[in-house]
């Protein structure tokens, strides 16, 4: 089993994944023949999450898609990034206990 803060770690780097992706997708919403990306997430054995793009079958933009994606992006990162703090506290304060 993974620790806490690498499972967040892994979080983090999914968010960053999909809002790089849906930034992309949506910096590209006006060029012609554009496929967008999707992000896959894949849970990993042990606890976290691995996440990859794949690219659309057919051109085409999901402007409505893209700026959710990018608001939850936003919130899971920000989630992740809580996990991981309050998992280093802890782990000082248990070190401070045992000191």
């Amino acid at each position: 089993m993974s620790s806490v803060s690498a499972i967040a770690a892994s979080g983090l780097s999914a968010a960053q994944t999909g809002h790089r992706t849906h930034a992309h997708n949506l910096a590209n919403l006006g060029t012609e023949g554009f496929r967008r990306a999707q992000v896959v997430s894949t849970a990993l054995p042990g606890g976290g999450t691995l996440a990859t793009e794949q690219r659309a079958a057919a051109p085409g933009h999901a402007m409505l898609t893209d700026t959710v994606g990018l608001l939850q992006s936003r919130h899971h990162f920000m989630a992740n990034l809580a996990v991981f703090k309050t998992a280093d506290t802890m782990a000082g304060s248990l070190i401070d206990t045992l000191a």
